[in-house]
């Protein structure tokens, strides 16, 4: 499958949006798609840290994924890896701070690049590729959404 990227400008600085990023434990507050998350590591945030959660799927089932953090380079790069059943994936997520409208906000950028690791997950990309594809630009966009709605709240509490 190839790599799958998308992008959101949130009005706020990076290393807010970076805090938000990388703060396990209230994940599942901000990412509407996550139900309970499990750090499996202690101490803070960087290359090593894994954790578990589980997604709800669109099918109404729900999916435990695990994570570890690849890299951590604050506040602008975020590289994780994630093991599956015949693919491996690698999600990078990506903060640059830029002006938009004379306005400051950080560019966010999250891709997703899947790396078959047995002979039927490359069958399965090349028949499902393309639908996968537009699955996890789905689900991407979704979880920027989600990111870009918890860091403007948490700058309007901050606000007043």
């Amino acid at each position: 499958m190839p790599t799958v990227s998308v992008t959101a400008f949130i009005e706020a600085p990076a290393v807010d949006v970076w805090r938000l990023l990388t703060d396990l434990r209230a994940r599942a507050d901000w990412l509407t798609a996550v139900g309970a998350v499990e750090v499996l590591t202690p101490g803070p945030l960087g290359p090593g840290t894994a954790w578990r959660e589980v997604r709800s799927r669109p099918d109404g089932g729900s999916l435990a994924e695990e994570f570890v953090v690849l890299e951590a380079v604050a506040p602008g790069r975020l590289v994780l890896g994630s093991p599956g059943a015949g693919v491996d994936y690698r999600v990078t997520w990506t903060l640059r701070q830029r002006r938009r409208r004379r306005r400051s906000c950080t560019a966010v950028t999250v891709a997703q690049q899947a790396e078959p690791t047995a002979g039927y997950g490359r069958v399965v990309a090349l028949i499902f590729g393309g639908l996968a594809a537009r699955a996890v630009e789905r689900a991407l966009r979704h979880d920027l959404a989600d990111l870009t709605a918890a860091v403007e709240r948490a700058a309007t509490t901050e606000a007043a």
